[in-house]
């Protein structure tokens, strides 16, 4: 048996998970949403045992979607490309600082923060250099 891992990866361009909703549901319409890698990642079998990809919003990891399943695309370029298909939904964790890095990194089960509790998924988010100020001093 497999155990699960997830990604992680900058959300560029969102101010936080309400933006990128918009952005996907704009884009995607109602069917899964899709990001386009470069590498393709070499723990996919492990990837797919319920894994998610999570998301990093200015700093702070807020965010995550489950990977459905990994898609090859094949770019103008002629380049061979990864492409992440997620779940539709978009599920708010507790807030975990992030320093700013490229591409996306694995995140090991153990280390991927807790999805927050039901009835707090429609809170307004803190502004993320407040969520990572209080992930920082274990308050989240």
């Amino acid at each position: 048996m497999t155990a699960t891992l997830h990604l992680m990866k900058l959300c560029v361009g969102a101010e936080g998970p309400e933006d990128l909703l918009a952005w996907q549901l704009q884009r995607y319409g109602d069917g899964p949403a899709v990001h386009v890698t470069r590498m393709w990642p070499k723990r996919e079998e492990e990837l797919l045992q319920g894994g998610s990809l999570y998301w990093v919003f200015k700093g702070a990891m807020l965010a995550r979607q489950r990977l459905l399943r990994l898609e090859e695309r094949i770019g103008d370029d002629g380049i061979r490309r990864c492409a992440l298909i997620l779940d539709r939904d978009i599920v708010r964790v507790s807030a975990v600082p992030r320093r700013p890095f490229q591409g996306w990194r694995y995140l090991a089960a153990g280390d991927a923060p807790i999805d927050l509790p039901k009835g707090r998924e429609a809170d307004d988010p803190l502004p993320p250099a407040v969520a990572s100020a209080l992930a920082d001093m274990g308050l989240l």
